[in-house]
């Protein structure tokens, strides 16, 4: 009989154990909507393309999402504009995104998500459940309410960054 109470009491105390490291590492979960709110993004933003082309972004909160219109500028002349369209999926808890460059013949589906206060991830839509293993990825951060860092990545390795800034 203390054989059976000794090993009840440790499977208890390892069931207990377990359960309070795994709540350690369970993040909150963040309402995505709430973010964009909340977010700085709303507004024009700046940024350098290449050497002789600035890129210029557009973003207006809209109901639960957010519409984006950018554009690539060289020499004066808009050489290329698309828009980009973000609306909050509940089923999802993410936000679905349909891109479409002016003149263009293709769209192009996106997925994002805040995964913190100040950062999130956008991918291809067909790599939503899983973006970290995304063949390509792009992490969004707010260094501050006028400064946005943007990183790409091709298959987990870094490619570029691009810092955005407030045009006021």
């Amino acid at each position: 009989m203390k054989k059976i109470c000794l090993t009840i009491t440790i499977a208890v105390f390892l069931l207990f154990l377990l359960n309070e490291v795994q709540a350690q590492n369970t993040q909150t979960k963040l309402n995505q909507v709430e973010m964009i709110n909340q977010s700085p993004i709303e507004g024009l933003w700046k940024y350098e393309y290449s050497k002789d082309t600035i890129g210029y972004a557009d973003f207006s909160i809209y109901g639960t999402g957010v519409d984006a219109i950018s554009k690539l500028v060289s020499n004066a002349e808009t050489v290329v504009e698309a828009k980009i369209i973000w609306a909050y999926d509940k089923a999802l808890d993410k936000m679905i995104g349909l891109s479409q460059v002016k003149g263009g013949d293709v769209v192009k589906l996106l997925g994002a998500q805040w995964i913190s206060n100040n950062k999130y991830v956008l991918v291809d839509y067909k790599d939503i459940s899983n973006p970290v293993e995304a063949a390509m990825r792009t992490e969004g951060t707010f260094k501050s309410n006028d400064l946005l860092e943007i990183n790409y990545y091709v298959d987990n390795k870094p490619v570029r960054t691009v810092l955005y800034t407030r045009v006021k």
